[in-house]
């Protein structure tokens, strides 16, 4: 009998225990300069948000900074380089992969790594629509990218750009593992990308609580028409606003014929001169995610709808009549 109840207790002391540890503040993330020599930095945002276009223009600046800077982007739509190589697209590494294997040849630097004016880049690529997972693509990757020696590099910086609306795992690989020490987020004053922004803020601090190290930076807020949305979200959320691109007819026509701007002495060289200060020097904190109403109360009601009233639907509602709920097809066992 005695020993019958020592095994029952160790199954309670143990749930106990997992009780304790989940209740404990995770230890407060570093908010000095990273300690790497490299800066591994993964910036998220919104499709179409303009991260490509501002990490392009990010990336041309550091380097002509005399910084050593790889940019790696991580995104299906292969659109990052684009924008560096003047709307050149460059052999993704999946395509690339995939053709020497079955070529029976090994992948190269020079097959999948190419260079602007000091700035080097590749793109990981992904499966055309329906033909496959983008995250897995982004996991197979980075397994390549280790294969050719990634963590020996001797780069100054190296910035991931990553889908932020898309939750599979492989996108979130750089905060899941600590592949990178901070993340930098891009968004506008609109809801849908800050919505984006906060999932990933929920996300860096999940991985927090699981004893992870990677912050969040700062934000970049591109297209900024000064409505002010994007500023009062980075207050909330307790992270600095790194830089605030406006919403320019030359920005925007230069973006679309893929014209790097960020360039010393040019009309918008400043801006990213600044940026490029800030995204060096912005230690990695730890946000403050949103709740939705939080969120919808950036903007004003008639914009969000926050008057509209849930009114539940009724069977009725769905067929004309009040027909009798009918039993399941669950199986309930009669107890022993």
């Amino acid at each position: 009998m005695t020993k019958e109840l020592d095994g029952q207790s160790k199954p309670i002391q143990f749930v106990e225990r997992l009780r304790q540890e989940a209740h404990q503040e995770a230890d407060p993330v570093h908010t000095g300069e990273a300690t790497k020599e490299t800066q591994i930095i993964a910036i998220y945002g919104k499709g179409g948000i303009g991260k490509s276009f501002t990490l392009a223009n990010l990336s041309y600046m550091m380097a002509q900074q005399g910084k050593k800077v790889l940019l790696i982007g991580c995104d299906p739509k292969s659109d990052t380089t684009s924008l560096l190589f003047g709307g050149k697209a460059c052999p993704t590494i999946i395509e690339t992969s995939s053709r020497k294997k079955l070529a029976g040849e090994a992948v190269s630097i020079s097959d999948v790594c190419f260079k602007r004016d000091g700035v080097f880049a590749m793109e990981l690529g992904g499966p055309e629509v329906g033909r496959g997972c983008g995250g897995r693509g982004i996991i197979h990757g980075f397994e390549t990218l280790e294969k050719l020696g990634f963590h020996d590099w001797g780069f100054d910086y190296v910035l991931l750009d990553f889908l932020g609306d898309v939750v599979c795992g492989g996108f979130g690989l750089p905060i899941a593992r600590d592949m990178c020490q901070k993340v930098i987020v891009v968004a506008s004053n609109d809801l849908q990308s800050l919505y984006v922004a906060n999932n990933v803020c929920s996300a860096v601090e999940y991985f927090r609580k699981l004893g992870g190290n990677v912050g969040v930076a700062g934000m970049v807020i591109n297209k900024d028409d000064g409505s002010g949305e994007a500023h009062a979200f980075a207050v909330n959320a307790g992270i600095p606003v790194l830089a605030s691109i406006p919403a320019d007819e030359d920005i925007r026509k230069k973006s679309a014929s893929y014209e790097i701007i960020g360039i010393p002495g040019s009309r918008w060289g400043s801006l990213f001169e600044g940026l490029a200060s800030n995204v060096a020097t912005a230690p990695p904190m730890r946000p403050k995610p949103q709740t939705q109403d939080e969120l919808l109360g950036l903007f004003s009601a008639d914009i969000v709808g926050r008057n509209v009233v849930l009114d539940p639907a009724t069977t009725f509602d769905m067929v004309g009549r009040h027909d009798v709920v009918k039993p399941t097809l669950e199986v309930i066992y009669d107890e022993a």
